[in-house]
């Protein structure tokens, strides 16, 4: 789109439980960066929600202080202007893990949607129904994928063939986006683009994984 009041700038990170290259866990350092991002949508991945988490500590040589762990809380305070829903993937001590999206757009309903291999780490896919800016319906699907090939494969045909991309009752723009592990083209990515058509981050590696800076886009 060519105006600015027609762009939607959206944002996908995987914080890794806020936890930086020194090992120190500081939700208040992917605030200030989500904050430089100023997009209208923000997808994350890996985030602890343990809103009672004073006094916690993780063993080996992490740093934390108290509420280093209350992530989702801390993160959805700091952007008071923006609606938040979160899909827990699976408990985390005394709280959840799992994805966060927070939008500045009308949040009207969510759903999370368990597609974990068995044997595999639980993954899981938010998705938000937004209200866009025209008052019709915007469909955002928060991704994490596995990183085995076969796990993959598995997660691939459940977002194409299972009905999660593809309910009848999801009628209207869908936007997937996320951490899909897919460091080359393999079964999901071929599955996502012959329904989906794809975009590059204009600020990104090339791949996302490892990267040390999240993707944002104008789309």
């Amino acid at each position: 789109m060519s105006s600015a009041s027609d762009t939607l700038r959206v944002a996908t990170y995987n914080i890794h439980k806020c936890r930086g290259i020194d090992m120190k866990f500081s939700p208040q350092r992917i605030i200030s960066v989500l904050r430089e991002l100023d997009a209208d949508v923000m997808c994350l991945q890996e985030v602890v929600n343990i809103p009672d988490a004073t006094g916690i500590l993780l063993p080996g040589p992490f740093e934390t202080e108290p509420n280093r762990f209350d992530q989702a809380g801390e993160i959805s305070r700091a952007f008071p202007e923006y609606a938040a829903a979160f899909g827990e993937n699976r408990p985390f001590r005394s709280g959840m893990y799992g994805n966060m999206t927070l939008t500045r757009l009308p949040l009207r309903r969510w759903r999370n949607y368990d597609v974990s291999r068995r044997g595999r780490e639980r993954r899981g896919i938010l998705e938000t129904e937004l209200e866009a800016r025209d008052g019709t319906a915007l469909y955002v699907f928060n991704v994490h994928l596995g990183t085995g090939h076969m796990e993959r494969r598995y997660q691939g045909r459940l977002l194409v063939h299972g009905r999660i991309l593809t309910r009848p009752d999801v009628k209207g723009p869908r936007l997937v986006i996320g951490d899909f592990n897919e460091w080359t083209r393999g079964l999901t990515t071929r599955l996502m683009r012959r329904t989906f058509q794809t975009f590059r981050p204009r600020h990104a590696a090339p791949r996302v994984f490892p990267v040390r800076i999240p993707a944002s886009c104008h789309c």
